[in-house]
């Protein structure tokens, strides 16, 4: 009897990951998958669906997706009765017990369900012999699962509010910057115009100097015999 309750592992995860991308992308089922990593962990396969499908599952979406598009591409090469699923996967036959367990030990033990309520995707159902297999230790360790998942789902809420007050203060601050900058602009404006209305009134007195000058009348100047310089008369 698998009896195995310690936490998992990052090298469970990796190798229940593995196993099942491995599983879906070859034709088999998830089902088959949890069996396999089920007896290479000494855990139920119950355990590891439970595990896959609130916790490691997450991380590997796009791993999964591709695996199925693999499979779907492959199926679909084969054709006909050969692209049914095929299990990868032949679970040892269980040893028989010849010791009878008390009726207590059953019931304390063992969680009994009417109908087979847990379903994943990729059609992978547990059986009524999977479901009744199920130990009072998968479930606590399913609701501690569930437990971290909701720790972490409030982490990435507070996460995700922090970040939205972020962008919107970063939003005010860009309005007031691009208030900033648009009175800046017309400043500049003005005073670019200031500048050209400047030039042009030195260039006009510049212009008007000029012609004064044209307009003044020249005096000339002659040498008399003694060498002496003598105005000349207008």
């Amino acid at each position: 009897m698998k009896i195995r309750q310690d936490a998992w592992t990052e090298e469970d995860d990796l190798l229940l990951a593995e196993t099942v991308l491995r599983h879906v992308r070859e034709g088999s089922t998830q089902l088959n998958a949890f069996e396999e990593v089920g007896d290479r962990l000494n855990r139920t396969s119950a355990a590891c669906g439970f595990r896959w499908n609130a916790v490691v599952r997450y991380n590997y979406e796009k791993d999964l997706q591709v695996a199925k598009r693999h499979r779907k591409e492959k199926m679909r090469a084969i054709g006909g009765d050969q692209a049914k699923k095929k299990l990868l996967y032949t679970p040892p036959a269980p040893a028989v017990r010849t010791v009878d367990m008390e009726a207590d030990e059953v019931i304390e033990n063992t969680v009994l369900l009417e109908e087979p309520s847990f379903t994943m995707t990729d059609t992978a159902v547990f059986s009524p012999r999977e479901t009744s297999s199920l130990t009072m230790a998968d479930v606590i360790h399913f609701l501690q699962s569930l437990g971290s998942s909701d720790v972490k789902v409030t982490a990435l809420e507070r996460e995700n509010e922090r970040l939205r007050k972020e962008i919107t203060e970063y939003m005010h601050k860009n309005e007031e910057l691009a208030g900033k900058v648009a009175k800046l602009e017309q400043e500049s404006t003005t005073i670019q115009e200031d500048y050209e209305t400047m030039m042009k009134i030195m260039n006009r007195a510049r212009k008007l100097a000029l012609m004064d000058e044209e307009d003044r009348p020249t005096t000339s100047f002659r040498m008399d015999r003694n060498g002496n310089l003598e105005k000349i008369a207008e």
